[in-house]
């Protein structure tokens, strides 16, 4: 029986309200900036795809907030390149200060359904739970904010550890603060190459949580490592 559950943060356990592009529009307008949020909802998506993994490996840990904030001012501003709207901003800075702030708080993002009953099933249970993702060190008050961090035993993020989802390096340190071995534990996240690929190459067991039912492109995956899948739209399945 499975002892520890390790999961992702964004997009399994949270999510943006509405869309990234429509959250950055809102507070756009506030700066005399207008965009259509479905264009810079894709040019976000587009710039983020494009940026280096959020880990800065050898890096001290006083340094990382700034860092953090650095990479995701590079990224934002990208995205409002992209669509071809940066040039409206007279302070993109003094936006972007907001903007980062505001996704340290609960307004912006959304608890799935099924999280909270999973979680206190789980709790119930015995089973120890911990957080694994690629978010910033914004995710401690965020967790915080929506009531989630309480279920926790430790939360490992790619920014502190100096290496991104899917490099083993992460897994193995949420390991050691659990004095476990890979095997007796189950890792479940959104994302089939972060998540899934990542935990399994790392010798955990895992779970895709497929929650937008995609299709994996056999391309870009060698599907042969993979005797089946383990994958459920929600945590209702698990």
């Amino acid at each position: 029986m499975t002892k520890i559950i390790f999961l992702d943060a964004a997009g399994t356990l949270f999510d943006v309200r509405g869309s990234v592009g429509e959250v950055y529009g809102q507070i756009a307008q506030r700066f005399g900036v207008t965009v259509k949020s479905e264009e810079l909802n894709a040019a976000f998506f587009q710039s983020f795809a494009s940026a280096s993994p959020m880990a800065f490996p050898g890096r001290e840990a006083a340094k990382i907030p700034e860092l953090e904030f650095e990479w995701w001012q590079t990224v934002s501003a990208k995205a409002f390149q992209i669509a071809g709207i940066f040039q409206q901003f007279s302070d993109f800075p003094k936006f972007f200060v907001e903007l980062y702030a505001h996704f340290a708080t609960a307004e912006p993002w959304f608890v799935y359904p099924d999280v909270l009953p999973a979680l206190n099933k789980w709790q119930q249970q015995g089973i120890e739970l911990a957080v694994v993702s690629n978010f910033d060190s914004r995710l401690y008050a965020v967790l915080k904010a929506l009531n989630l961090a309480e279920y926790f035993t430790s939360v490992t993020i790619s920014t502190e550890v100096g290496a991104a989802k899917p490099q083993s390096q992460i897994f193995t340190a949420a390991l050691q603060k659990h004095n476990c071995i890979a095997e007796n534990v189950l890792h479940i996240g959104d994302s089939f190459k972060a998540d899934y690929c990542g935990a399994k190459a790392a010798g955990l067991n895992a779970v895709w949580l497929n929650r937008h039912q995609e299709k994996i492109d056999s391309a870009k995956f060698n599907l042969t490592d993979f005797q089946k899948i383990e994958e459920f739209p929600s945590l209702d399945f698990i």
